[in-house]
């Protein structure tokens, strides 16, 4: 099928063909830039959230190892059972209000996380510190400590929570 659009005598377009031809529209110009302003806004968002995304990752990383400061302490504790005196010193840790309740020892320890930031970027991270004995067996005597540390910290209003539990045997 051929269309055939109105021409002059000597073949060329009219005055209506080539103003169709010649540019855009303003509905053409207005999409085009909203189009545009969508795909800006996209990436902005996205480059936005992967800076918050970043800062927290840091925050986060720096927050588990201090948890994991608290467990190295209990590790590098004495306890031996093989002595002529039991020495127990995982239950001896740096805590501040370290109490004794229903069988487990609690107490807590807090510093401020500094990440290289600008601007006032230090954060609290609390360990609050959890250390149960667990016993594996009456005959003959096994027993094990539970070391949990519940790392709490605050980012954007919220708290957040990095746990830790690890098991510790006596010494040999």
């Amino acid at each position: 099928m051929r269309i055939n659009f109105k021409q002059h005598t000597d073949g060329t377009p009219t005055f209506q063909q080539r103003r169709r031809a010649a540019g855009f529209t303003l509905v053409e110009v207005t999409m085009s830039i909203i189009i545009a302003g969508l795909v800006f806004g996209g990436i902005l968002t996205g480059y936005i959230q992967s800076g918050k995304r970043a800062e927290w990752s840091g925050y986060s990383l720096a927050v588990q190892a201090y948890g994991i400061q608290q467990l190295e302490q209990a590790r590098a504790a004495l306890w031996d059972v093989s002595s002529e005196t039991v020495v127990n010193q995982i239950t001896n840790l740096n805590l501040i209000n370290w109490t004794y309740s229903g069988g487990q020892w609690r107490g807590y320890s807090w510093t401020n996380i500094d990440i290289p930031y600008s601007g006032a970027n230090f954060i609290r991270a609390t360990n609050y510190v959890t250390v149960s004995n667990v016993t594996i067996s009456a005959s003959p005597p096994v027993s094990l400590h539970s070391v949990r540390v519940d790392t709490v910290w605050r980012y954007q209003n919220k708290n957040q929570t990095n746990t830790l539990v690890n098991y510790y045997a006596p010494d040999q």
